[in-house]
């Protein structure tokens, strides 16, 4: 057998059995698939209510208006609405109003379902920084996950939300009872992007107070109450099993400026599903940085060093063995 031979045959049975190791953790470590927090068809409502939805004209709605609960009445008031049917409106810009849709893209019902699933992932988050004052009043939160515990207001005033120069910025306010604000209240967002997201997890009601600049996406487990001119320029407000409340307010489900493309505020969050259909929330790595590889792509950059380290200690037995021999 000459020397060139050997040396094949040697490199084969030691990288063979490495290879059988190296694809169990390949086999276990396929890529996850990552999708938005939003399912499809949540993300076409601006307002979701889960009982019923009511208007005091005019407000000013752009994307879907939609109600939808199991064996509920579904109504709508104060928009033109037809039971099953989404019609069109004169206050809904970008979109039709539906009550009690359960077929189409998007349909209520199935939007409510999404609704359900993106609170459970967000309340899977966890307490995150737990603020001792309700009030928000005067603060400047980096992104992150936030606990806000019930008051008789929780802004009444400005609050500033800075995104630190980072697109995909997220902030998630678990509100672990209502949401309440002052009249005149002021949601400011800065320093961020189209990808950011701002998300309200309220464990009970909101109540958006009147005249109040709100930012980001309502999701109530019960209902959303916007007091008179009370104004999301960039969010939606959806209701889990509650009623939406409008006063002549202004929803906006697309963003502009700064904003344009963020979808609502729903970016910053991705849905993370395993391999064995788990799924997990995660923060989006900040606009410009590099990615840590998955797994399986270290597991083949290490398959490939080890090649070229069995190749010289085979060379080197075989030299040895030549040296031995002469």
């Amino acid at each position: 057998m000459t020397n060139l031979t050997r040396h094949a045959a040697c490199v084969a049975q030691r990288f063979g059995r490495a290879a059988l190791a190296a694809a169990a953790v390949l086999g276990g470590a396929a890529p996850a698939a990552a999708t938005p927090l939003f399912g499809p068809l949540l993300t076409a409502f601006t307002v979701l209510g889960a009982s019923t939805v009511t208007n005091v004209s005019p407000s000013v709605i752009d994307g879907h208006v939609g109600v939808w609960s199991s064996g509920g009445a579904n109504a709508v008031t104060g928009f033109n609405s037809a039971p099953g049917v989404a019609v069109a409106d004169a206050q809904v810009s970008n979109g039709l109003v539906h009550a009690g849709t359960t077929t189409g893209t998007p349909n209520a019902m199935q939007a409510q379902a999404e609704l359900t699933t993106a609170r459970n992932l967000l309340s899977s988050l966890g307490a995150g920084t737990v603020l001792t004052d309700a009030d928000l009043v005067g603060l400047t939160l980096t992104p992150g996950v936030y606990t806000v515990h019930a008051g008789s207001t929780n802004l009444s005033g400005r609050l500033t939300l800075d995104g630190q120069g980072n697109a995909d910025a997220a902030w998630v306010f678990q509100m672990d009872s209502s949401l309440i604000t002052s009249p005149n209240a002021w949601v400011d967002l800065i320093n961020t992007g189209p990808g950011a997201g701002v998300f309200w997890n309220v464990a009970s009601s909101a109540t958006i107070g009147s005249d109040t600049r709100f930012l980001g996406n309502l999701l109530a487990l019960a209902s959303i109450s916007m007091d008179t001119r009370a104004d999301n320029v960039c969010g939606r407000a959806l209701a889990d099993t509650g009623a939406v409340t409008l006063q002549m307010n202004r929803l906006q489900g697309t963003c502009s400026g700064d904003l344009t493309g963020s979808n609502g505020l729903a970016g910053g969050l991705d849905v993370v599903t395993a391999v064995d259909g788990s799924t997990r929330l995660q923060f989006l790595p900040p606009s410009g940085t590099a990615t840590v590889p998955e797994p399986g792509a270290l597991a083949l950059v290490g398959l490939a060093l080890l090649g070229l380290g069995l190749s010289r200690h085979c060379s080197g037995r075989l030299s040895g063995g030549r040296r031995r021999m002469s």
